[in-house]
């Protein structure tokens, strides 16, 4: 291997923001790392994705404190990633909730994505050694559940695949705001290697007939007014368009999947090139992208060593 992956050098601490998107709603922000949500209820307070270890969730914890003192009982996993949901034992909380499927993903692949992320992303996993093992939940759901915290009601969704195919989002209606995981992203690129390229846009629609006034995205800044929203969701649509494209394009004629990384990068990089994490998750987004124009629905496994190969092939 001729070089490492982009995100072995990403070693500089993000600047952490914590921006109210409602009346008791904040988006915990960290520069194109992932983000978390905080739901302040009645009596107790929700949290919306986990992080990577217990010490990235103090991070979060900390910030919480800053504006409650309420406990924390709910803990909500859009989906399965390491990255989101490795921290959960930091939070304490009572009630841990996933879609159904993505509990399966767990099940099925959640150790292979733990092994896989942690070679890939160094930075996220500091403190790793206090991660008691795989994120379970206690609970989960098919379609849509609601949670009341006290009279606060929050609603759990799944409105389509997209960044995988157990996403969830969450929705507070009182306040008209959405938390969408990795669906959404702002000046951030998609992670798409265990993605849905052809039900991603759709899904996007989906989020927004919901119309709302503020979104917590998945990475980068909090998304407050209908024309930030709008824009993001246009820009994410933009993204998931623009590398299935070409990607398919070389994979359907035959051609190599160095080709398709080519023709993604002479697409993308002028419009993308500056987003967070652009150059860690292209060679992963190409190499699905490649896979689902060739008709395979379910996103191979990533596990250490297929993240490796797969490198090799594109330094060809």
């Amino acid at each position: 291997m001729s070089k490492a992956f982009a995100s072995a050098g990403d070693l500089e601490e993000k600047q952490i923001s914590f921006t109210e998107v409602g009346e008791g709603l904040y988006a915990f922000t960290a520069e194109g790392d992932p983000n978390s949500g905080v739901i302040i209820g009645d009596d107790s307070v929700m949290i919306v994705e986990a992080q990577a270890t217990p010490r990235l969730a103090q991070k979060v914890i900390d910030c919480v404190r800053s504006v409650t003192d309420k406990p924390i009982s709910h803990l909500v996993l859009t989906h399965y990633h390491a990255v989101r949901v490795l921290g959960a034992s930091a939070y304490g909380a009572g009630q841990i909730i996933m879609s159904e499927k993505a509990r399966a993903m767990v099940a099925e692949r959640g150790q292979e994505d733990w092994d896989s992320e942690f070679q890939r992303f160094p930075r996220l996993f500091q403190g790793h050694e206090s991660i008691p093992g795989l994120t379970w939940p206690t609970t989960t759901f098919n379609g849509r559940m609601s949670v009341y915290l006290g009279k606060r009601r929050v609603d759990i969704l799944q409105l389509g695949r997209a960044h995988t195919a157990g996403d969830a989002v969450i929705y507070v209606p009182d306040q008209n705001v959405m938390f969408t995981g990795d669906i959404v992203e702002y000046r951030s690129a998609c992670y798409c290697g265990d993605g849905h390229f052809n039900d991603w846009p759709d899904t996007l629609e989906n989020i927004r007939r919901w119309d709302v006034d503020a979104i917590a995205p998945g990475r980068g800044d909090a998304l407050v007014g209908k024309k930030m929203v709008n824009a993001a969701l246009d820009a994410t649509r933009d993204f998931v368009l623009s590398t299935y494209r070409p990607a398919a394009r070389v994979a359907l004629r035959g051609g190599s999947l160095k080709e398709a990384w080519d023709a993604v990068r002479a697409e993308c990089d002028p419009k993308f090139g500056d987003y967070a994490i652009y150059e860690h998750c292209l060679p992963f987004n190409v190499a699905r992208a490649y896979d689902e124009a060739l008709d395979i629905e379910t996103p191979r496994i990533w596990t250490a060593q297929r993240d490796l190969d797969m490198w090799a092939a594109l330094q060809g």
